[in-house]
């Protein structure tokens, strides 16, 4: 039977069982009055009703008319019913076993029952309380329509275009009116009890169409008057989480949604809304803003707490030591939460103090427990610097005592740069050989031309830089300076021999020794005025070896200069001095010396 709000629907009344029980079924299914001993003891009330039962027996009933009638029997099949016709009526007894299998009537109660035929084969009234039932849920329904009721029905299943719901009789509730906003998953209906108006009947055809959506706009319109007169910035309201989206929750504040942002859900980092907050949820919010002309409201949850930023600089001064969780990892560091709505970064560059940290993930996972080193607080951009390495004692500030400059080492060759190799001197620290410091006399074009990688080397400690660290080591310091030991054999005057290695538009570069070079500068090439013909110039080429002069020596740069022409000066000055003394005793001549010197 459709349940009707505002109706109530009567139950069986029960009747005078033990009357009825004095009457049986005659030949024919009348009534038959038993015999009385002693007509003194009847009752005139009970005899007088018995008597109108009797002659109503034969009153015309009419086909496909609902009657009441009284239980006279139960039995395990059928219930014996007496509607006041010549013959009672048989019912199943499956028209009256409730859900739980049991039967819901006795011999006495008054049913309602339709009246299919008035005889069948063996002379039986045919009765149905189901279709009598029917009838009067149809009668209902029509009414609800006309009087714009609420009825209430229960979802049977999905089907095509909407929704099967049994209000006592099958109803149609399409997809478009089961709410104000499409329903994504309307299986998760089946099952519930909804509250809908009958929008279109028809009894002929069976058919009934209902709407929830109607009955939520009304009910919506009515909230939502209530709400706008209440509606201010800054009103705490109580509201129902109704959707959740990627970027925040939508709250219904009744009648209206107002938009929660994810950012104002709380201080803490939210990855998604759906971490705090379920559909139907019911949550407290402030109203942040409301724009009236849109009647667009936006709320917040985080403020009707206070902000963890406001004091945080007297819970974590610069210096402190500090726990946390680590809750995020990026490219360029770690942050850690605090506490609730408080985190801090520790770079990556915080993390080690002697390792080459590439990615955070290399030290730390999310969800480790860290202890850290406050190293600065910035409450008004909301940011907490931390390290990680500063909870350590640093190796570096030991490295020099362990290691004063000049001494010898031992490692092994970690890397190697166009610029130099690494060479590994405790765990994690690690010393620069660059390339001029490898080799006193060669020229290295890369490190790969004296050492390879995994090679165990000695080198000497040239310079530790704590602060920056860096540790710079060398391998030629080790051997003899050749340079040193040139400029003491040496002496500026000198004559001596060397290669042209190289030209170059300001002079020519020459190899004296091994790993020695001077040089020619275009000026001291030759002396012109000097030469009795063109052909008889200097034109230096690579690969040839010619005498020279040490002009200059400059042992700090490692420099040396060299002149062609100042040899060429004192040759001439040697030939002058020769020409004197001959031309004193008149044995020779001027061209003639020089004829002879060359």
């Amino acid at each position: 039977m459709a349940n009707v709000e505002d109706e109530q629907t009567p139950g069986p009344v029960r009747g005078a069982a033990g009357t009825l029980d004095r009457a049986e079924r005659g030949d024919r299914g009348g009534l038959k009055i038993l015999p009385r001993d002693d007509d003194d003891q009847v009752d005139p009330d009970e005899y007088a009703r018995l008597l109108e039962s009797y002659d109503s027996s034969f009153r015309n009933i009419a086909e496909g008319e609902v009657v009441k009638g009284t239980v006279l029997k139960v039995t395990s099949s059928e219930v014996i019913v007496d509607v006041g016709y010549k013959s009672e009526g048989i019912i199943s007894v499956d028209e009256f076993i409730d859900e739980n299998g049991q039967v819901t009537v006795e011999p006495g109660d008054l049913v309602d029952v339709l009246l299919e035929r008035t005889e069948d084969r063996e002379g039986y009234v045919v009765l149905s309380r189901e279709k009598a039932e029917k009838m009067k849920i149809w009668d209902e329904v029509e009414k609800a329509y006309v009087e714009k009721k609420v009825v209430i029905g229960r979802v049977i299943e999905r089907i095509k275009g909407g929704l099967a719901v049994d209000i006592g009789v099958r109803a149609f509730l399409p997809g478009s009116q089961i709410d104000v906003r499409p329903v994504r998953n309307l299986d998760a209906l089946r099952g519930q009890e909804l509250r809908m108006r009958v929008i279109k009947v028809n009894k002929k055809r069976g058919n009934i169409v209902l709407s929830r959506k109607a009955l939520l706009e009304e009910e919506n319109a009515e909230k939502k008057k209530h709400t706008l007169e209440t509606l201010a910035e800054g009103k705490v309201l109580r509201g129902v989480v109704k959707n959740i989206t990627d970027y925040g929750a939508f709250i219904d504040l009744g009648g209206i949604d107002g938009l929660l942002h994810i950012t104002d859900m709380s201080w803490g980092r939210v990855g998604h809304p759906s971490e705090l907050f379920k559909v139907n949820d019911e949550i407290d919010v402030v109203v942040l803003k409301y724009d009236a002309a849109t009647e667009r409201v936006s709320l917040g949850h985080k403020q009707l707490i206070t902000d963890p930023w406001a004091n945080v600089m007297d819970r974590y001064p610069v210096g402190a030591r500090v726990s946390g969780k680590v809750v995020s990892l990026t490219d360029y560091g770690a942050f850690v939460e605090l506490e609730s709505g408080v985190e801090g970064l520790i770079h990556v560059s915080e993390m080690s103090w002697s390792k080459r940290v590439k990615h955070p993930s290399k030290i730390l996972n999310v969800g480790d427990s860290v202890d850290a080193m406050v190293l600065g607080v910035d409450p008004t951009a909301r940011r907490i610097s931390l390290g990680l390495k500063q909870v350590e004692s640093n190796p570096w500030h030991d490295l020099a005592e362990k290691y004063p400059v000049g001494s010898r080492i031992q490692g092994k060759v970690r890397n190697l740069t166009e610029f130099g190799a690494f060479v590994e001197v405790e765990e994690d620290i690690d010393g620069l050989i660059h390339i001029s410091d490898m080799s006193w006399s060669k020229r290295i074009k890369h490190p790969s031309e004296v050492l390879k990688k995994g090679d165990v080397v000695e080198a000497m400690v040239l310079n530790i830089d704590a602060e920056n660290q860096r540790l710079s080591l060398g391998l030629k310091q080790l051997a003899t300076d050749i340079w040193d030991d040139f400029f003491t054999r040496h002496h500026v005057g000198d004559t001596i021999e060397g290669k042209v290695v190289r030209m170059t538009n300001f002079g020519a570069f020459v190899e004296l020794d091994e790993g020695i070079e001077g040089l020619i500068h275009v000026s001291e090439f030759d002396d012109s005025r000097h030469s009795a013909k063109e052909d008889e110039k200097i034109e230096l080429k690579v690969g040839e070896t010619y005498p020279m002069k040490i002009i200059k020596l400059a042992p700090e740069e490692r420099k040396i200069g060299l002149s062609i022409r100042a040899l060429k000066s004192d040759e001439f000055r040697a030939d002058w001095e020769s020409y004197q003394e001959s031309a004193g005793d008149g044995t020779a001549t001027l061209g003639d010396h020089f004829r002879n010197s060359r």
